[in-house]
């Protein structure tokens, strides 16, 4: 067996209410830490006597007794779990770990009994119920009958108010009232608050940012008074969880912290931490009210009867002592201007934020304390509003997200640094590692852009794969075009002369046609510019062979042509643009497993496309002249040419127009569905005189402008 025992999801009532959290049994200590506050609860090995076993709701508890008189009790074990902890007792604390029964009858009546700080009600010896006397807040009497109130908790769904117990009349010779006795022993371990006496130190007229207003701050033994004009508060001591002491960034004022669990209340607002603002030049001299002897013996020299100092001082001394718990503190952190915090806002509130060694506190309004333990990640973002600014989030296990606003992009290095060193999550952390930001001033901007230039990377990508798509549906038409010839001046019209049919039919439309065609000049002028434009690039172009075996798809198009229906059935309506965007993001998810699969079918349909390349090439096939119909279209371009330069001239436009239509303005389709019907003609004279020659030279000859007009 090893020298520790730890259990998770361990869970401790409070007020109704569970709390879940860790707990480890060592041999000098048992210690249980909240996970929702933090809190730590540690009973020390030689104050263990007595340990119990029971089934309780949550499966089995063990109720912990110490010689100080304190109970604990914590649930959530399995049923194998008894052995295991049983034997570590044993051989480790020398207490046994003994089964105890619940009395599950449902009877009403039985004993009550007084154990330290529980009231226990018995049934034959076997407990019904315990009630912790803490949780008490009132008791009250009657005649033969004792009422219980208690504190109510927020958290708890549903909470327990009060609770009456009947207390037969004693028939015993003492003459003590039953119901009073009882009532007193409720009373000596109930957290009932009663200012009765003299307070050991009061504090006049303390300003408070929360709850806001001046206070006078009494300080009773066992919990702490706020008088305001408006409102008290009765603080006791054993819900204040952690104390604060913070240095304002002008460095003339401190912040004195009480972090609270319950919160104090006041109607439906609940604060949860209390906020004192100090000044370091006020000084007080303190008087407790309690004789010397006293104060040595209750705080053992963290107090004296008579103390003088700062007022700041004085407060926090007296608070430690009293609590008994540690007092936090800045810890290394430093920010650019040399302060130990950090100016930012937080629901439109501007504010202070504070690293801590072990968390992040935010003052003032509202005040956030965040657990390094319970942060899930950290992320900084550029700030909404300017570039001068970042935002510093923080994302918490539960999912809550706290956004720290409009902090100066100098602090940036610091508070990277800093978070770094405490080995938290931080979602760009890459980012901070590709440039060093520290000593640069224009340090969050740089950041901010490597995050953006990751998001382009990823469209890069996926760009990438669009690309090779479009590669090879070029490739495709290509092949196709090659042996339809005719299709690609149809291409080109459509593409860069919107208005290619209304062009067409402009021939038989009149003077209405050619009114309409100046009208439309402008416009088209910048069409045919582009198209001229992108010529180059075309005629630039390789000869196509219209007998060369196809080219080869990509893997991608392979398994796009495959995956093409079921995008859109799985995505009814989307347009052409989508289904190659969607695609892009699916081949990039895909497995790598299917995608090999895809590649060795693009690698076979490789290999076969060169083997019959090359049985092609030896055959003699890339060394044929140019086909009939491509010399046509040849020739049919140079026609355009020379039909385009006495355009020029605005009489012979208006000449050509006046033979009989708009023939200066005519689209590409028009003119190559002219040159078809020509090209046919001539075909058919030089068949009838037999001579290849003939018929390159008729060809070559320009049709004349009246055959253009009968056409």
């Amino acid at each position: 067996m090893g020298d520790t025992l730890e259990f998770n999801e361990i869970y401790q009532e409070v007020k109704g209410c569970w709390n879940d959290g860790r707990l480890r049994f060592s041999k000098q200590a048992v210690v249980y830490k909240s996970s929702k506050t933090g809190k730590v609860d540690s009973i020390s090995v030689p104050e263990l006597i007595q340990a119990q076993w029971r089934r309780v709701c949550l499966g089995h508890g063990i109720k912990l007794a110490t010689s100080t008189g304190h109970v604990y009790k914590y649930d959530g074990f399995r049923d194998t779990d008894f052995e295991k902890i049983s034997e570590y007792f044993k051989a480790n604390y020398k207490v046994e770990l003994t089964e105890k029964d619940m009395c599950v009858k449902g009877w009403n009546w039985g004993t009550a009994k007084f154990l330290g700080p529980l009231l226990s009600f018995d049934v034959n010896d076997s407990p019904v119920f315990e009630i912790p006397l803490s949780s008490v807040s009132q008791c009250a009497t009657g005649k033969n009958e004792v009422t219980l109130e208690f504190h109510q908790n927020d958290d708890a769904e549903v909470s327990l108010m009060e609770v009456r117990f009947y207390v037969p009349p004693s028939t015993g010779d003492d003459g003590a009232d039953p119901v009073e006795a009882f009532a007193q022993n409720v009373l000596s371990k109930a957290d009932v608050i009663q200012a009765t006496g003299d307070a050991l130190c009061i504090f006049k007229e303390l300003q408070c940012l929360t709850p806001r207003g001046r206070y006078d701050i009494r300080i009773y033994p066992t919990f702490l008074h706020l008088h305001g004009k408006t409102f008290d508060y009765k603080i006791p001591y054993t819900t204040v969880l952690r104390l604060f002491l913070l240095p304002h960034k002008d460095q003339r004022q401190m912040f004195f912290v009480i972090s609270l669990d319950p919160p104090i209340k006041q109607g439906q607002t609940r604060y949860h931490f209390l906020i004192l603002l100090f000044s370091k030049e006020e000084d007080i001299t303190l008087t407790l009210n309690m004789s010397e002897e006293d104060v040595e013996k209750r705080f053992e020299g963290k107090l004296s009867k008579n103390m003088s100092g700062s007022l700041y001082e004085m407060v926090s001394r007296v608070m430690k002592a009293l609590v008994n718990r540690k007092i936090t503190v800045p810890g290394s952190f430093q920010g650019h201007s040399g302060a130990q915090c950090i100016t930012c806002s937080y629901k439109a509130s501007s504010g202070l934020l504070y690293p801590l060694e072990r968390g992040f506190i935010y003052v003032h309004k509202p005040p956030v304390h965040l657990r390094f333990e319970e942060i899930s990640c950290v992320n900084f973002a550029r700030g909404t509003t300017t570039t001068r600014s970042f935002d510093f989030e923080i994302e918490t296990k539960q999912g809550s997200q706290y956004t720290f606003s409009s902090i100066e992009r100098e602090e940036y290095g610091k508070l990277f640094d800093f978070v770094s060193a405490k080995k938290l999550n931080i979602k760009n952390r890459g980012f901070k590692e590709k440039k060093d930001m520290k000593g640069n001033d224009n340090m969050y901007s740089d950041s901010d852009d490597d995050q953006h230039d990751a998001y382009l990377e990823r469209m890069k990508e996926e760009g990438k794969i669009r690309e090779e798509a479009n590669d090879s549906d070029d490739s495709e038409g290509e092949s196709d075009e090659s042996f339809n010839p005719g299709e690609e001046d149809d291409d080109i019209a459509e593409e860069y002369d919107s208005n290619a049919s209304a062009s067409d039919s402009s021939g038989d439309g009149g003077d209405d046609s050619e009114d309409d065609s100046r009208k439309k000049k402008p416009a088209k002028k910048p069409k045919m510019s582009k198209e001229k434009e992108k010529k180059p690039r075309k005629s630039g172009a390789k000869t196509k062979d219209t007998g060369a075996p196809k080219r080869p798809m990509s893997a991608y198009m392979l398994w796009l042509n495959s995956s093409r229906e079921r995008i859109k059935s799985e995505n009814p309506g989307i347009s052409i643009t989508e289904i190659s965007k969607k695609a892009g993001e699916m081949w990039k998810q895909l497995a790598k497993d299917k995608k090999e699969e895809w590649e060795q079918k693009a690698e076979e349909a490789k290999k076969q496309y060169e083997k019959a390349m090359k049985e092609y090439k030896e055959s003699g096939g890339s060394s044929s002249t140019p086909s009939k119909k491509e010399a046509k279209k040849k020739g049919g371009k140079s026609e355009d040419k020379k039909r385009k330069k006495p355009s020029s001239g605005r009489g012979v436009e208006r000449e050509k127009e006046r033979a009989g239509g708009n023939e200066s303005f005519k689209s590409r389709e028009f003119i190559s569905s002219e040159e078809s019907s020509s090209d046919s003609e001539q075909g058919k004279s030089s068949k009838r005189k037999g001579s290849d020659d003939d018929e390159e030279e008729v060809v070559s000859t320009p049709p004349s402008s009246e055959e253009s007009g009968s056409d």
